[in-house]
């Protein structure tokens, strides 16, 4: 795990629980959401099992013994959920895809990638994309399957790629 500068509030004790009042909770909830987004691009993360959570020094500062409940986690979830930025996996909510750009956003990134590397017209891997060579210096290097299989299912919808089912994974033909 990389190490990342902790914004002030990390340090403070009132951090960790929900505040009740509506103006200082949206505050609130705001902080978390730019610490959760700069914590999972900093350590390359994308995907968050509530029931694990508190075990990861995102809702969990050592230094000051507080942690985030599991009710406040998951309203830090569905906080990023309404911007875009996170979804659950299942039902029970308990695992959650986080993005810290939005579906649309490595959508475009990537098909941008595409064009300025002459990959319109030809089928990539998913391997290719997020573990080859040609895409090391890309924020895209190392992105979970299944986010990028998200972001390329937008790039369909638009027109702009198809996604191509193989053996254990997919590919994905940029137009």
């Amino acid at each position: 795990m990389s190490e990342i500068d902790w914004p002030w509030q990390y340090s403070f004790p009132p951090f960790f629980t929900i505040q009740p009042h509506a103006e200082t909770k949206a505050r609130q909830l705001q902080a978390w959401h730019a610490l959760v987004l700069h914590y999972f691009k900093a350590n390359n993360l994308s995907s968050l099992d509530i029931r694990e959570a508190h075990q990861s020094s995102l809702f969990n500062n050592i230094s000051i013994d507080r942690k985030l409940p599991p009710e406040g986690i998951l309203l830090v979830l569905e906080d990023l959920q309404k911007s875009g930025n996170a979804e659950p996996v299942d039902k029970t909510r308990n695992r959650w895809l986080i993005y810290w750009h939005t579906l649309e956003e490595w959508a475009a990134i990537i098909y941008s990638w595409a064009q300025a590397n002459g990959y319109v017209n030809t089928v990539c891997t998913f391997y290719e994309l997020v573990s080859g060579d040609d895409t090391q210096e890309q924020e895209f290097h190392g992105l979970h399957e299944e986010v990028l299989l998200k972001a390329m299912q937008v790039l369909e919808t638009q027109k702009k790629a198809e996604v191509i089912p193989m053996d254990d994974s997919y590919g994905v033909k940029f137009f």
